[in-house]
């Protein structure tokens, strides 16, 4: 009997133990998390802005005499050998072969940065490092700073009414080029460049990046229709998903017999969440691509076969296919939401004289709406960042006729569309030229979790607005 007080006072004392410390994991887990959502965060804004920015070039000359000049990208420690190896991108592939460069630290005589190093950006064979050295239009010849006046003056004007000129350029060990100037598409002289100068260029490559569409097999350029075509996507998978969704939780909810056969079918929704999204790709082309796509171009388009018009991948089937990848995710968060309507509510519309459709539109309906806006936004979320299914359906590597333009009906559901999910996979994977894609990939995976984070802040906002408005706990 002595030793019941001593293991109920050691049992008591290890759920106190328990109890305080548990406050403290919960805490340390939810730190952990805005850890690594902020390291995630900083390595994408300085791995992808940071390629904007107009990096300083160098000159160096090894100590075998010659000479090359480029932007340091990066060192690395060799494991098996002595000394470091720095890479440096150099540009100027027509000349040299190769626009990257490795070099040992220890084969390094001499670095500096002159200040008449320039890069240009051109087509075709990328990036040219090395000097201005004159530049000829007709009978007039500039050289020296007026010759690089001149070309800023040249760069600023529209490209139809670029007057036709010829650049005289160098590399740092003395090879010349001739340049026309339709194949440059901006200069910079970061080495001359004040901060505020490189802030304004940074501004400039950012907005490029932003409007402009890919080249360079994706390893240059922008993502404007990459952007404009995951927006469209969205928009349509929204329209399309919601009203099923939202009609498919009330009939859950409100008008079933709530037995065995409701409670099968509610599990049924559950586990589609959970199913991997590649199979809604194969899903959409057997189904929509060649069984619906298919019989449409046979009933409508049969002087265009056999090139398909709808039998192939395009918006109209991505956006349906997504809709139907979250379609569980709206039917759970709306149903959610009208599980948590007090019954009193509708069995107090109902005993004013209210039909069952009045108290569904004008009272249940209303209550619900941040559950239903909340199930919206984590679909829009979620097809944000779908790449799989995409790949089957209608998602190209560079497509060339956006979804809209001005043609009748403007709105072409058929086409084939960009998507940034697959521009970046596709950059990562596909380039030509890796290292040169890194940047980028950083960039766009950036602006694609900002996307997804808008639209999440937009659904909290939105949610606490309704909730005020309607005064609704749900």
């Amino acid at each position: 009997m002595s030793e019941l007080p001593a293991s109920a006072s050691s049992h008591r004392i290890r759920i106190n133990w328990l109890n305080n410390l548990w406050p403290w994991l919960c805490a340390a887990s939810v730190a952990l998390s805005l850890l690594m959502l902020g390291a995630l965060l900083t390595l994408l804004v300085v791995r992808g802005l940071g390629h904007f920015w107009p990096a300083n070039l160098e000159e160096v000359t090894l100590n075998s005499g010659e000479t090359f000049a480029g932007q340091t990208v990066r060192e690395v420690a060799l494991p098996q050998q002595d000394g470091d190896e720095r890479l440096y991108f150099t540009g100027n592939q027509d000349i040299d072969g190769a626009r990257w460069r490795w070099v040992a630290i220890e084969e390094i005589a001499e670095r500096s940065h002159p200040v008449d190093l320039v890069r240009l950006e051109r087509t075709p064979w990328g990036d040219f490092i090395g000097r201005l050295a004159a530049i000829e239009q007709a009978d007039q010849r500039w050289e020296g700073e007026a010759a690089w006046r001149h070309l800023t003056t040249l760069l600023a004007l529209p490209i139809n009414q670029r007057p036709d000129s010829q650049l005289l350029l160098s590399t740092a060990n003395g090879q010349t080029l001739r340049l026309p100037l339709t194949n440059v598409l901006s200069a910079q002289a970061p080495n001359a460049m004040a901060w505020w100068q490189k802030t304004h260029a940074w501004g400039e490559g950012v907005w490029r990046f932003l409007s402009e569409g890919p080249r360079a097999a994706n390893t240059g350029g922008g993502v404007w229709p990459a952007i404009f075509g995951t927006v469209l996507m969205v928009i349509l998978m929204s329209v399309m998903v919601t009203p099923f969704g939202v009609l498919a939780a009330i009939y859950l909810n409100e008008i079933a017999h709530q037995g065995r056969l409701t409670r099968f079918v509610r599990i049924g929704v559950r586990n589609l969440a959970g199913v991997p999204s590649i199979v809604y790709g194969v899903f959409g082309l057997g189904v929509f691509v060649y069984g619906i796509g298919g019989s449409i171009d046979e009933w409508f388009f049969s002087d265009t076969l056999p090139s398909p018009t709808f039998g192939t991948g395009g918006l109209l089937w991505a956006s349906l296919t997504l809709a139907l990848l979250t379609l569980p995710v709206v039917i759970v968060a709306t149903e959610e939401g009208l599980a948590r309507i007090p019954e009193a509510q509708r069995e107090g519309a109902v005993a004013l004289g209210a039909t069952r459709l009045e108290m569904l539109t004008r009272i249940v309906l209303p209550m619900a709406a941040p559950a239903m806006l909340t199930g919206v936004i984590l679909a829009i979320a979620r097809a944000a960042g779908e790449v799989a299914p995409l790949m089957l359906v209608g998602v190209a590597k560079l497509a060339p006729q956006m979804p809209v333009d001005g043609e009748f009906p403007y709105l072409h559901l058929e086409r084939k569309f960009m998507h940034l999910g697959y521009h970046l996979f596709d950059t990562a994977f596909h380039g030509e030229d890796v290292q040169a894609a890194i940047p980028l990939v950083y960039a766009t995976a950036l602006l694609l979790v900002l996307i997804v984070l808008v639209l999440n802040l937009t659904a909290i906002f939105l949610r606490h607005y309704l909730r005020r408005q309607r005064g609704s706990e749900c």
